[in-house]
């Protein structure tokens, strides 16, 4: 078997970008923290509409591929099976996909919109709580996994189907742009993948590892401060390095599952022991309220007003879920051997939109009775203390909580290692020149990205705050809206090219 080859241009120029952003802005926070503020300010307010109008044209797109003729088509140029079982396809897919964001956003999203609710709505009322609840599910919904769905289709097709040479974004978009590909275009595209995948992983860590921190802080009885953070992004980048390391079959894959049965099982002991019958009842009516106004929900601008609820929240998660869509395209598609356009897609918004909305049917609705019922003010903690300590204050609240939060704690660093050590294996993927069917790139440089993907969240934590967290996926996903654009022409081009052959 021909040995993968390593771009070294793509390598050597995302590491020299990542140090550009990274340094700067460890030697002036202040400065930096400003400047990510105007530049998030300048995106959402000129350009959120563009966001809203991309998620709704990508779930029609994506509607018409899977019930249309080419649902039917398999993503592979021979007859074999799907390299994995479906149990692993779904794990991996949802593990790499979420991360500890949603054991972060599942248990205190609600609360953000329980004081600020969107259309003019009461704060605290009860038409707030409708929202608050079905929110969430929408951000992590259909239309957020069809962001990921479009590039997996799109690389799944032109590397098993068509057999380009690797999984780069720009030998994917090669129907359209040509020998442009092996140019400067090409290099483009291939820079703003990686950036794109940077940026946001730097967003997912520096969200997650607070929140570790701030478990391990209750449990070992130290004080929570950066140190504890930095101690915290070192350990998970070294359980992540072990994994990549790894591979593919013998790390991610095991991973995956132990990651998704632990979690079913800490999802079912909140249902037992909490309070059930609220928690079936609010999931239940934060369900339907979100099918009752999904097209509302899709389509709102907000043009009258200046809530800025769209801009801090729908547009940030559509920025997010785009900055992360090549990577999970990417991933999905070095494990979507031998599976139709149909299942890939319905896998992808069906499993996913409906762990993610487990989530928050079960550890927000508790969150949410413990605010109801005075048991506990989260949203109070959440003003005071932050978000790390609120959630944290939540799991505490249940029986044996001894037992559930090193559990909690323990589910936390799997889910970031799981959703990382994927994250670096496709950085290696998008570095990689030449990559045959059943490869793996260089364990090296899958070593190299399992370390190089922590650089960007230490960074992040230097300045504080959600803004930065959020510019950073904000700032990357803009020009991977062409990006795209251009993966979606070639797959239809290849598509009609092939059906037109007889292929």
């Amino acid at each position: 078997m021909q040995r993968s080859e390593v771009d070294r241009f793509i390598f050597v120029a995302t590491v020299i970008l990542l140090l550009a952003v990274s340094v700067p802005l460890i030697l002036a926070p202040d400065a930096g923290g400003a400047a990510l503020q105007s530049v998030f300010d300048f995106i959402t307010g000129n350009f959120g509409v563009l966001y809203i109008w991309a998620a709704v044209i990508n779930l029609v797109f994506l509607a018409w591929l899977a019930f249309g003729r080419y649902g039917r088509v398999r993503l592979s140029n021979d007859d074999s099976p799907p390299e994995f079982s479906t149990f692993s396809w779904v794990s991996m897919l949802f593990c790499a996909g979420i991360g500890t964001g949603i054991l972060y956003w599942g248990t205190i999203e609600w609360a953000y919109y329980y004081d600020a609710p969107p259309y003019g709505v009461v704060p605290r009322s009860p038409e707030a709580i409708e929202w608050a609840t079905s929110y969430p599910i929408f951000h992590w919904g259909v239309t957020g996994w069809a962001f990921y769905c479009l590039p997996a289709l799109a690389i799944s097709y032109a590397y098993f189907c068509r057999g380009t040479k690797s999984m780069r974004l720009s030998d994917n978009c090669r129907a359209v742009i040509g020998d442009h590909a092996d140019g400067a275009l090409g290099k483009v595209i291939d820079l703003l993948f990686m950036l794109g995948l940077l940026g946001a992983a730097g967003t997912g860590i520096g969200l997650a590892v607070p929140l570790i921190s701030s478990g391990l802080s209750q449990l070992l009885g130290v004080a929570d401060s950066f140190q504890l953070d930095l101690a915290v992004v070192l350990a998970v980048t070294a359980v992540f390095a072990a994994s990549v390391y790894a591979g593919l079959e013998r790390g991610i894959r095991r991973l995956s599952n132990l990651n998704v049965m632990l979690t079913l099982g800490l999802l079912l002991f909140v249902i037992i022991v909490g309070p059930t019958l609220f928690i079936l009842k609010a999931g239940t009516s934060s369900l339907g309220h979100v099918l009752q106004n999904f097209v509302r929900m899709n389509s709102w601008t907000e043009p009258i007003g200046d809530s800025g609820f769209v801009e801090t929240w729908t547009i940030f998660y559509w920025a997010w879920w785009i900055a992360l869509g090549p990577y999970m395209g990417m991933f999905v598609a070095r494990i979507s051997r031998g599976r139709t356009i149909r299942e890939v897609t319905f896998g992808m918004l069906g499993f996913g939109t409906a762990g993610c909305a487990l989530f928050f049917m079960v550890f927000g609705n508790y969150a949410l009775y413990l605010e109801l019922s005075e048991a506990l003010s989260v949203t109070t903690m959440l003003q005071e203390e932050g978000a790390p300590q609120a959630i944290i204050a939540v799991v505490q609240s249940l029986p044996f909580s001894s037992i559930v939060l090193p559990l909690f704690c323990l589910v936390c660093l799997v889910f970031m290692a799981t959703t990382y050590d994927s994250a670096a294996y496709t950085l290696a993927l998008g570095a990689t020149r030449r990559l045959q069917v059943g490869q793996d790139p260089p364990r090296w440089h899958r070593l190299f990205w399992a370390f190089g993907i922590g650089v960007l969240p230490v960074t992040l934590m230097f300045l504080d705050g959600l803004t930065p967290l959020q510019t950073a996926s904000v700032v990357v996903s803009l020009p991977l809206i062409a990006v795209g654009v251009l993966m979606a022409a070639s797959l239809v081009r290849s598509l009609r090219e092939d059906q037109a052959e007889g292929s």
